[in-house]
């Protein structure tokens, strides 16, 4: 299943988070992908907060929407334009249920694991791998098909991390890749008996003097080159079954030119 979801309420304000969704999705140039309807529900400078957590109302419709369609399909494989990194708790979680011990990488600047309460922005693009871990508010358990173990999450590029989530991923170890080969990681993945993966891909997990149309920009990031080989890698020894292209805010299809061979690794059969 092919998802089109450009949603931008996860991150507050969104800025050029849609915009780009749909430039990718141009770029692709295929039929495909489904369209998940956003949420009209007031939103961004005009959405309300509840339970600590900024469109709290627009996130949930949407989101029971996008659970809703991919129930209806009932697919073994899910590759999603997003978007905010807040959507993906429905197709990891999903995918999780249908693949035990389903690996998930997480190419990041960003690691995500924020309670709501522990969040400095409130907005849920922070808080949805604590939420997939079944940490999160519960008012939003709903919407997941299952919840992940710590020993599932794999960070890629991660380097802006919040206190509070760092004592998170101290807790359990979480797997955080400190080596720019990736074989470190795919030995750490057969160790686990892990056989079939997640690619989430924030693109600001590059290093922004290579790609830096992306909502946050993060200095000493993973090369254009570097995200390519662990790509290429880890689809040569597992089998991808879910994959992400979230939070690129280009509306210039000639501006997708670094990172061409990554949307096409990730998005094309």
């Amino acid at each position: 299943m092919k998802i089109y979801f450009p949603q931008w309420q996860g991150s507050g304000k969104g800025e050029s988070i849609e915009p780009g969704a749909k430039t990718i999705l141009e770029y692709l140039n295929d039929k495909e992908f489904v369209q998940i309807p956003l949420s009209n529900i007031n939103a961004g400078e005009n959405g309300e907060q509840k339970y600590y957590i900024n469109n709290y109302e627009a996130l949930i419709e949407q989101l029971s929407r996008l659970k809703k369609e991919i129930k209806a399909q009932n697919p073994k494989i899910i590759k999603t334009i997003g978007g905010d990194c807040g959507l993906e708790i429905v197709p990891v979680s999903y995918l999780n249920a249908l693949y035990p011990n389903l690996g998930v990488i997480w190419f990041d600047a960003h690691a995500d694991i924020n309670r709501p309460c522990d969040s400095p922005s409130c907005n849920f693009h922070g808080m949805p791998l604590r939420t997939l871990l079944g940490e999160g508010e519960k008012t939003m358990d709903h919407l997941l098909s299952s919840v992940l173990t710590p020993s599932q999450i794999h960070y890629i590029g991660l380097r802006d991390i919040d206190d509070t989530e760092q004592n998170r991923i101290d807790k359990d170890q979480i797997f955080i890749l400190s080596e720019k080969d990736t074989t470190q990681l795919v030995d750490t993945l057969k160790q686990k008996n892990i056989t079939h993966l997640y690619l989430h891909f924030d693109f600001d997990c590059l290093e922004p003097k290579e790609y830096d149309k992306t909502y946050y920009r993060v200095s000493d990031g993973v090369t254009i080159s570097e995200a390519e080989q662990h790509i290429e890698m880890l689809k040569k020894h597992f089998t991808i079954v879910g994959s992400s292209l979230l939070e690129s805010i280009t509306t210039n299809l000639s501006e997708l030119k670094p990172i061409e061979t990554i949307i096409n690794e990730l998005m094309k059969d």
